[in-house]
């Protein structure tokens, strides 16, 4: 994207910022969490099981000498959840700084969220894209904002997206592939969003964290050869700590407020697969992904 977007800064001090994570119980988001807490930014930490996230805010607050650290239930898998959660952060709060599309998670068979959603989709993509959206007014009224959406290199294996069954309802399941393809939807709607808020004070980017040792797999029901393999790999893998490391870049650095619709593995840009730049394919998935959530409640 060659769009020439207002530079985003933030101060190396954050004490001013609203910053949301969702996944933040866990892993990368709760590095990421830590990370802007020291900073003094008031942190937003997300996720779908309230006595684990309750957890890792006591985690988080105890280990940062300033800065405010909040509590969210918000199930990715459930569109009412999602609904709650953004109605719970717009009583709380009138902006929103900075919002990192984080949580994630890997399935081996495909299973149904109560929506009727095929799960990875669900909640790699579709809430996120429901999320942002019901969000929109408090990150477009701060005036400078960022999002940054956790997407993976897995995406490179993906050959396009069936936007017609994202669902995986016609054909034979395969979580590798749907991983791919949820993280391939991340780019998508990243460079659609860029293209959407361009010029309104909001950089919007996607992120590689690297192969880290989180529960991805663990959390979904990975198992047999993926589970194996990634048992193997799993001394070889970087830590929460360093995979949130790119995150964190994009979201603090001046270069991650200068740009957006990019794409950034090792806290630099990188060229995203030829499908993740194929504008006409990111316009039928955005319209897709609206059509899932609903017009009425990405708009109400």
């Amino acid at each position: 994207m060659d769009d020439a977007v207002r530079l985003v800064c933030f101060p190396s001090r954050m004490n001013d910022a609203i910053c949301l994570i969702t996944g933040a119980n866990a892993g990368i988001g709760l590095e990421t969490a830590r990370a802007l807490a020291a900073r003094g930014a008031t942190v937003v930490m997300a996720g779908r099981d309230p006595k684990k996230v309750e957890g890792a805010v006591c985690q988080v607050g105890g280990s940062a000498a300033s800065g405010n650290v909040e509590p969210l239930v918000c199930n990715l898998a459930s569109m009412r959840s999602i609904e709650a959660a953004a109605s719970e952060f717009r009583a709380r709060h009138t902006k929103l700084d900075l919002l990192i599309n984080n949580a994630g998670l890997f399935l081996s068979d495909r299973i149904v969220t109560e929506d009727g959603f095929e799960s990875t989709i669900a909640i790699n993509h579709l809430g996120h894209f429901l999320l942002t959206h019901l969000l929109s007014d408090r990150i477009l009224g701060s005036g400078n904002a960022r999002v940054v959406n956790v997407s993976s290199n897995a995406h490179y294996s993906a050959k396009g997206i069936d936007v017609d069954d994202v669902h995986a309802g016609k054909r034979r399941y395969s979580g590798v592939r749907a991983y791919a393809e949820s993280k391939l939807a991340n780019v998508l709607f990243t460079r659609a969003l860029a293209r959407r808020w361009s010029g309104r004070g909001v950089t919007v980017n996607a992120v590689h964290p690297g192969v880290v040792n989180t529960r991805i797999a663990a959390d979904g029901d990975a198992r047999g050869v993926i589970k194996l393999l990634w048992d193997i790999g799993r001394p070889f893998m970087l830590s929460p700590a360093d995979g949130a490391k790119t995150s964190l870049y994009v979201a603090t650095s001046d270069e991650g407020g200068a740009v957006t619709g990019r794409y950034f593995v090792k806290s630099a840009q990188r060229r995203p697969s030829r499908y993740a730049l194929d504008n006409a394919l990111a316009e039928r998935l955005w319209e897709a992904s609206e059509r899932a959530v609903g017009f009425e409640r990405s708009h109400g």
